[in-house]
């Protein structure tokens, strides 16, 4: 089994071409909907009583809600911008509303789980719930700007608690403190993990072990309509071929992290998690079997 705890979110996206209100998102929702194409996966999140009914379909049909709570209140709710290239994103509007005082409770049989991932969540958060699992076989962690401005020693202490860290480069590079994605890569492995990823959007991500440095440049994809969960779908598709394989060897992982720039290229091909419900497993191959032509040489 693959767990998931992070949020589920009610979405604002603009961009200059088209403006989306309230969309089905969150770093749980793309995490674990990216992962559910190669294994089973179990969410853990919290939505208020504002979550739209259609939404709640969507998940409970694709994945395990045992661990979903709805709660009086407000759905945490993201507002962002895009500019032209859709590269840069800025945030314009964070409310937490439920999730800011969330007790997440990992549920009975999920403690098993094999494969645990823990989203941008508070950091504090984070480590309880990794506290809850009984020695999974791979724990990973992200995290964004908001909590490291926020909460930064927490989320040193996170990635301290995790087997891999996957940060796309601004974070990195703001946790370590360096331009250099080499450097921060080796560093963020100094503080404990076994695995570092770092993700640079459309130009792919690069994987560090203590021995290994794998840069995998980014899909070619013609279009880019919403680059919004690209990095949470990167992790579903990276932690759900390891699920499904079953084993952490080099070959496997580095395969993982290609599933993982796929999974991501899907994300961006339209608003939301919009693609996802468009897509089968086979479609996923098709375009991995692409991709490793593609570095073929």
């Amino acid at each position: 089994m693959i767990v998931v705890f992070g949020t589920v979110a009610l979405d604002t996206t603009r961009t200059p071409f088209k403006v989306a209100e309230r969309i089905l998102g969150g770093s749980a929702t793309y995490c674990s909907l990216s992962s559910k194409f190669f294994y089973r996966t179990s969410l853990i999140s919290v939505v208020g009583n504002d979550f739209p009914e259609e939404f709640k379909k969507i998940l409970l049909n694709n994945l395990d809600t045992t661990g979903l709570k709805i709660l009086d209140g407000k759905t945490f709710h993201y507002d962002s911008t895009f500019d032209y290239d859709l590269s840069k994103r800025i945030s314009n509007k964070t409310e937490l509303n439920v999730i800011e005082n969330f007790k997440p409770e990992v549920p009975e049989g999920y403690e098993k789980a094999e494969y645990v991932y823990v989203g941008n969540n508070d950091p504090r958060k984070n480590i309880e719930v990794l506290q809850q699992f009984d020695k999974p076989k791979l724990t990973a962690c992200d995290t964004i700007e908001f909590w490291i401005k926020k909460r930064r020693n927490d989320v040193i202490e996170m990635i301290k608690n995790v087997n891999c860290v996957i940060l796309n480069d601004d974070e990195a590079r703001m946790i370590i403190n360096s331009p250099n994605l080499v450097r921060c890569g080796r560093k963020l492995l100094e503080l404990g993990p076994k695995f570092a990823i770092i993700k640079k959007g459309e130009h792919g991500s690069v994987f560090f072990t203590e021995d290994v440095v794998f840069p995998v440049p980014g899909y070619p994809l013609e279009e880019i309509v919403d680059p919004t969960g690209a990095g949470d779908s990167f992790a579903g598709g990276f932690l759900g071929h390891l699920a499904r394989q079953n084993k952490l060897d080099l070959q496997t992982l580095q395969d993982s992290v290609i599933y993982g720039n796929v999974m991501g290229s899907f994300a961006v091909e339209d608003f939301g998690i919009a693609r996802f419900l468009k897509l089968n497993i086979n479609d996923i191959e098709k375009r991995f079997g692409n991709y490793k032509n593609i570095l073929n040489f």
